[in-house]
C-alpha cells in the first residue's frame, strides 16, 4: 500500500517529477489560490459602502454574495472534462487573467446587474483553478506524500482571506481620510471601487506566468479498470451514482462547511451594526487571525493525515474530517450570541481551525476514493455539489435578515446557519463512514 515510486512503477506509468520540481508547482498554484481567494473575500468586507451606493437591502447582497457560487461550480464541470484532456497550466492562465479582469468589472460596475454579472465572472476564471491545480498535485506525488503538498496549497484560502481582509482595510482606511482616488483609464473612483481594481489588476501578471510552467505527465492507472471503465464525463457520472450514498454523506459534510463559509460574507457587517466594530477594525483583526491560524491549522492537518496514513490508519483523512466539523459547526453559531465583540471574535478564531480541517482535509479524502482518470471530472463535481450547497448560506442569511428577522438583527440570521445546515451530515456520518472504509477496499491503490 506505501510502496515508494521506485518500487511501484510500470512502463506504462511515468515517474513522478522530483521533489523540487514538484514543489515548485504546488507553491506557484498556491500563489494563484492565494490571489483567487483575495478576489474572492474582498467583496464582504465592502458590503456596506456597496449596498449604501445602490440602496441594497441584505436580500440583495445575499444573492451578490452567491452570484460567484452560483456559477463557480456549473462551469467547473466544463472544466473538469477539459483539464482530463488538455494544457492545465494553460488553462490556469486563462483562468487567473478572467477573474482578474472581472474583479476590476465590479469595479467599474454602474448598478447591481453588472455587479452580479462581474461576481459571476469571477466564478468563471476561478472554476479552473482547483481542478486543474488538484489533478496537477495528484501527477506530481504519490498517495503517501500528498498530503502535504495538499494541505500547502489549501492552506492559500486563509492566506487569501488574510491578505483580503488587511489590504482592504488598509485601503479603506486610506480612501476614507484622502477621498476619492483616481487612476489612469479609470477616471475617479470611490474607495470600494479602487480597493477592487487595485486587488484586479496583478492577477494579469501572474497569469501570464503560468503560459511557461511546464506539467508534470498523467499517470493512467490501469488497476481500476475492474471499478471504472474510461475517463469520460459518463464514465465520473456512472462512478458517482454507483456510490451515490457515499458521496452524498461525504459531500454534504463539506457542503455545510462552505454554506458556513460563504454565510460569513456577513461577518463585517454583522459587527459593525451589533458591537459597533468599524470595517477597517474588522478587517484588521479578521485578517491576522487568519495569516496567524489559518496556514499553521491547514500544514498540521496534512502533516496529521499523511503520519496517520503511513502508520495504517485506514481512514485517517475521513476522522480529521469528522474532527473538524465537530469544531465548525458550534463555533459558527456562538459568536453571535455573545454580549461583546471581542469574545465573539475569539470564538470565531475557533472556528477558522474548524473551516481549514474541513477544507484541507475534504479533498485529500475525496483523492483516496477517486480512480486517477476521472480525477478533474470528480473535483469539478466535487465543487460544483460545495459551491452550490455554499450559495445557500449567504442566501438563507440575506432572506432570514430581511424577512424574518429585520436587518438590525443580522447576526441571528448568520447564527441559524450552521444549525440548518448541520443536522443532514450528522446523521448520515455513521453510513458515510462504512461506505468509505468499503470503497477504500474496493479500489486498493488504484487511486494512487
Amino acid at each position: 500500500m506505501n510502496e515508494t515510486p521506485s518500487t511501484n512503477m510500470t512502463a506504462a506509468q511515468p515517474p513522478y517529477p522530483g521533489a523540487a520540481t514538484g514543489w515548485f508547482i504546488v507553491i506557484m498554484l498556491t500563489i494563484a489560490y492565494i490571489f483567487s481567494f483575495v478576489d474572492r473575500y474582498i467583496l464582504g468586507l465592502l458590503i456596506e459602502p456597496i449596498k449604501a451606493e445602490f440602496d441594497l437591502s441584505d436580500r440583495s447582497i445575499g444573492w451578490l454574495l452567491s452570484a460567484f457560487t452560483l456559477i463557480y461550480g456549473f462551469v467547473g464541470i466544463f472544466m473538469g472534462w477539459l483539464i482530463d484532456r488538455g494544457k492545465r497550466v494553460w488553462i490556469v492562465s486563462v483562468g487567473v487573467a478572467l477573474w482578474s479582469l472581472a474583479t476590476i468589472a465590479t469595479g467599474t460596475a454602474k448598478n447591481f446587474v453588472q455587479l452580479f454579472a462581474a461576481r459571476m465572472g469571477v466564478g468563471v476564471g476561478e472554476a479552473t483553478l482547483s481542478p486543474a491545480a488538484f489533478s496537477i498535485i495528484g501527477d506530481s506525488f504519490p498517495t503517501e506524500r500528498r498530503g502535504k503538498p495538499i494541505a500547502f496549497y489549501s492552506a492559500a484560502l486563509p492566506l487569501g482571506a488574510g491578505i483580503a481582509s488587511l489590504v482592504s482595510g488598509a485601503i479603506i482606511a486610506w480612501t476614507a481620510a484622502s477621498g476619492n482616488q483616481t487612476l489612469p483609464l479609470f477616471g475617479e473612483l470611490s474607495p470600494w471601487r479602487f480597493t477592487m481594481i487595485i486587488v484586479g489588476l496583478p492577477g494579469i501578471i501572474l497569469a501570464l506566468a503560468f503560459l511557461f510552467i511546464k506539467e508534470p505527465a498523467r499517470r493512467p492507472v490501469a488497476a481500476s479498470s475492474d471499478v471504472i471503465g474510461g475517463s469520460g464525463f459518463r464514465d465520473a457520472m456512472k462512478y458517482i451514482w454507483d456510490n451515490k450514498l457515499l458521496y452524498f454523506g461525504f459531500l454534504s459534510i463539506i457542503g455545510t462547511m462552505t454554506a458556513i463559509a460563504y454565510s460569513q460574507g456577513f461577518l463585517a457587517p454583522t459587527f459593525e451594526r451589533t458591537w459597533d466594530w468599524s470595517p477597517q477594525k474588522f478587517a484588521f483583526a479578521y485578517g491576522l487571525a487568519m495569516l496567524v491560524i489559518g496556514p499553521v491549522n491547514m500544514l498540521a492537518m496534512g502533516a496529521i493525515s499523511d503520519r496517520w496514513t503511513k502508520k495504517g490508519v485506514r481512514d485517517a483523512s475521513l476522522r480529521l474530517l469528522f474532527i473538524g466539523f465537530f469544531i465548525l459547526i458550534p463555533t459558527a453559531a456562538l459568536p453571535f450570541f455573545m454580549p461583546n465583540g471581542e469574545l465573539a471574535f475569539a470564538i470565531l478564531c475557533l472556528n477558522i481551525v474548524g473551516i481549514g480541517m474541513v477544507t484541507t482535509i475534504g479533498v485529500t479524502a475525496l483523492l483516496v476514493i477517486t480512480p486517477a482518470q476521472i480525477r478533474g471530472q470528480i473535483v469539478a463535481l466535487y465543487y460544483l455539489a460545495i459551491s452550490w450547497f455554499g450559495s445557500l448560506g449567504p442566501i438563507a442569511v440575506g432572506e432570514l435578515s430581511s424577512g424574518l428577522f429585520g436587518e438590525d438583527n443580522l447576526h441571528y440570521a448568520l447564527a441559524s446557519v450552521p444549525i440548518l445546515f448541520a443536522l443532514v451530515p450528522l446523521l448520515m456520518m455513521p453510513l458515510t463512514r462504512r461506505l468509505y472504509l468499503a470503497q477504500m477496499e474496493k479500489l486498493g491503490e488504484a487511486t494512487a
